[in-house]
């Protein structure tokens, strides 16, 4: 029993609150701008399922928390098919329904019937919020904290590694790589990290001559945050002298967004390498991976608090700030994919309508709503099989 408690402590509950808090917030961006637009709105709800809790306000939404702490929804009056975007033939029944029982003029207050410039904001509002949450989090992150900041000067190169091949020398001066300014050393990690096998252009600074070096970073396998191995850049330069660099709450700030925005990007490209190849498919991780990469870090916070005295629970706190801006530019990202059943879909339907100036019709929709929902299960299922197989239990029961 105290190992199951222990786990739920460690692993679930950590999980558990990032993940809601990203979601809910994600909801929350909808149901703002919606409610600045003059929507009517049902329901908003902290978790799914039954309610432990609800209650109405004045203004007619019902605010609730189900017993299963794992996201939230707002939901729009009006809703009428899978893909909510009713075709023309259901916006004329809707309108005449909502005439007959509540007035002429009535039907203006849903969501289906506003201007399509205002149901695209507020498409846009979910993911927006996530981005903004992002940079919340890391402006809290770099104010707590600052960050370590190392010269790009190379102090080494690895011989017989991929810089040393490029033709790299220790006294080179990163100055940018592909045209993206590189102000620390970190920055240059962190860009190569993503890119093994990805040719790199070096600007570099080299006894006051600006020369540029085609570095290809190699392929290395290191253990993973989820379990198993995964596959990393590495250019084989080597740095020394960093220093935290501290921040005002308004370079936090600036950070914050500066951070955001290279998260998005990587984020970005990676998903790209996976859909064209170069990058193998095991290295997409799902909600288990999440869950385990959330418990590990826990733990080794927890570890490094109790050794340098410091308070576990502000230690594990900004610990999770971190990963939880990852996974918030993650979802934010994620949504605006053109599939059907994220608000990428609905921009996809919403860009359509613009074009032909009318919805897509109900059947059309409705396919497209289960093609996306299939590729989603489809993914997720993949993913979260990558990281089952990295769980030595999994590879047990398997054996």
């Amino acid at each position: 029993m105290a190992g199951i408690l222990n786990y739920l402590l460690i692993w679930v509950a950590p999980f558990a609150v990032m993940i809601t808090t990203i979601i809910v917030i994600h909801e929350l961006g909808h149901f703002l701008v919606a409610r600045v637009c003059g929507v009517a709105i049902d329901q908003f709800s902290v978790g799914f399922g039954r309610a432990l809790w609800s209650r109405k306000d004045r203004s007619g939404v019902e605010w609730r928390i189900g017993w299963l702490p794992l996201g939230g929804y707002v939901k729009f009056a009006g809703d009428s098919n899978a893909a909510s975007v009713p075709d023309q033939t259901d916006l004329t029944e809707m309108r005449a329904a909502i005439v007959a029982s509540e007035g002429g003029g009535a039907e203006k207050k849903y969501l289906v019937f506003k201007p399509l410039w205002q149901r695209a904001l507020i498409v846009l509002g979910g993911p927006a919020a996530n981005f903004l949450l992002a940079i919340v989090l890391y402006s809290i992150f770099l104010g707590a904290f600052g960050e370590l900041v190392t010269p790009t000067k190379v102090d080494s190169v690895i011989p017989g590694g991929a810089a040393a091949r490029a033709g790299f020398m220790a006294g080179d001066v990163i100055k940018a790589a592909d045209g993206r300014s590189m102000g620390s050393f970190q920055e240059v990690q962190e860009y190569v990290q993503y890119r093994a096998g990805a040719p790199i252009d070096f600007t570099v600074e080299r006894a006051a001559a600006i020369l540029h070096i085609t570095a290809t970073p190699a392929a290395a396998h290191e253990t993973s945050p989820v379990g198993g191995d995964q596959t990393v850049g590495r250019l084989g330069l080597a740095a020394h002298g960093g220093a935290v660099k501290r921040y005002g709450p308004l370079e936090a700030v600036q950070r914050g967004v500066i951070r955001t925005a290279k998260v998005s990007e990587t984020t970005l490209y990676f998903l790209g390498r996976i859909i064209t190849g170069e990058v193998a498919f095991d290295q997409l991780h799902g909600v288990v991976g999440i869950a385990r990469a959330s418990g590990d870090l826990t733990q080794h916070a927890v570890a490094d608090a109790r050794e340098s005295g410091l308070n576990p629970l502000i230690t594990v706190s900004f610990v999770m700030i971190q990963m939880a801006g990852m996974m918030s530019v993650s979802v934010g990202i994620l949504n605006l994919l053109p599939i059907p059943v994220l608000d990428g879909g609905h921009l996809m339907f919403y860009a359509y309508e613009f074009v032909v100036r009318r919805p897509p019709r109900a059947a059309v929709q409705a396919v497209a709503f289960r093609a996306g929902l299939a590729l989603l299960v489809v993914l997720m299922v993949l993913a979260n099989w990558n990281d089952l197989q990295r769980q030595l239990l999994f590879h047990f029961l398997g054996s």
